[in-house]
């Protein structure tokens, strides 16, 4: 064999093996509803694909030029979501990936509780339970914070330690047997998005917490991601984090992800530019910044002021019409709402 023949199947080989190990479907929506039967747009970035649909509820959308259509009789009252497996053929192999399509129930209250329902409902924050009273009060969402254990492992806890431990030096299990204030175990971030995704109401608002370094940081992210395309959740999912790297690579890893920036050192012009979801700053920023709100709407940012507890305050901002409110105070705000 000569050597460009050699130098050739080299380079054939280690393309299938990049294309094998990283290619992966990404789908721009996960929703769906009666007033619109388009779901999203498939792509598989970096490949020319092609998609075709498989699995037992392949028959109940289409395919037209990469979009993805759900049949119109398909959507059925007691339904709430659709397994559909994509299959992505290219020239170096073919990759199939499965979502799960859910019926867009989602509430939209602008209603985002602060590490779940906890300070009214005397439970602990971060815990599954303050997740499920959010849930059962009618919030828009319900966010919580995400860490990783030594042995890579994302769990839910605000702080990098709890009880004296270090999380990112301990053991997924050692964090995983320790018991919150509520008496529940301290979840790890499948536990918790599995029983957030037993309903289709309230969204779960993710943030991913800075850690020691950038690398680290990528790594949190990249398992954060695995967790959710394991577990089919892109539906009840937005991502928030202060660390701008992390933003960055959720897009990278899919960029349809939607992601809002924490820290507040960047305007919503420089948010735009990179082409983030939305803004998602302290309340003190906007104050000081009071032509931001303006400017993010006018650029087609999302924004969430946090953490509003003041009654003042809650109504300022309800009265700008920003997009979400985090509180403490979620029962609060449901009621001003209401009024």
């Amino acid at each position: 064999m000569s050597k460009s023949i050699k130098f050739c199947s080299v380079i054939i080989f280690f393309s299938l093996i990049s294309f094998s190990t990283s290619a992966q479907p990404v789908l721009s929506n996960h929703t769906f509803s009666n007033g619109n039967n388009q779901v999203g747009l498939l792509s598989l970035p970096g490949w020319d694909a092609k998609f075709k649909l498989s699995g037992a509820n392949a028959g109940l959308f289409r395919l037209k030029a990469n979009k993805l259509y759900i049949l119109k009789g398909s959507i059925k009252t007691e339904i709430k979501w659709f397994d559909l497996t994509i299959v992505a053929e290219t020239k170096s192999g073919s990759v199939q990936q499965t979502f799960r399509l859910v019926k867009d129930e989602f509430i939209r209250n602008s209603v985002i509780a602060h590490r779940g329902a906890w300070k009214n409902t005397g439970v602990a924050e971060n815990s599954i339970a303050a997740l499920q009273q959010a849930i059962r009060l009618g919030c828009q969402g319900s966010e919580f914070d995400v860490h990783m254990s030594v042995d890579s492992v994302p769990v839910i806890n605000h702080d990098p330690t709890i009880q004296g431990q270090t999380i990112y030096t301990s053991s997924s299990a050692k964090l995983l047997a320790l018991k919150l204030a509520s008496g529940e175990n301290m979840p790890s971030l499948e536990s918790f998005l599995k029983a957030g995704m037993t309903q289709n109401n309230t969204k779960l608002i993710l943030e991913i917490k800075p850690t020691i370094n950038k690398e680290r940081a990528l790594q949190l992210t990249k398992k954060v991601m695995d967790v959710v395309i394991k577990l089919k959740a892109q539906a009840w999912i937005d991502y928030i984090s202060f660390d701008y790297a992390i933003c960055m690579e959720l897009m990278r890893l899919d960029p349809y992800v939607r992601v809002a920036y924490l820290n507040g050192d960047k305007s919503p012009e420089m948010l735009a530019a990179d082409k983030l979801w939305g803004l998602d700053y302290n309340q003190s920023v906007y104050q000081k910044n009071p032509d931001w709100i303006a400017q993010a709407k006018q650029k087609g940012l999302t924004i969430n002021a946090w953490t509003v507890n003041d009654p003042a305050l809650l109504k300022s901002f309800l009265d700008q019409k920003i997009n979400f409110i985090t509180t403490n105070e979620p029962e609060l705000l449901l009621k001003m709402i209401t009024k």
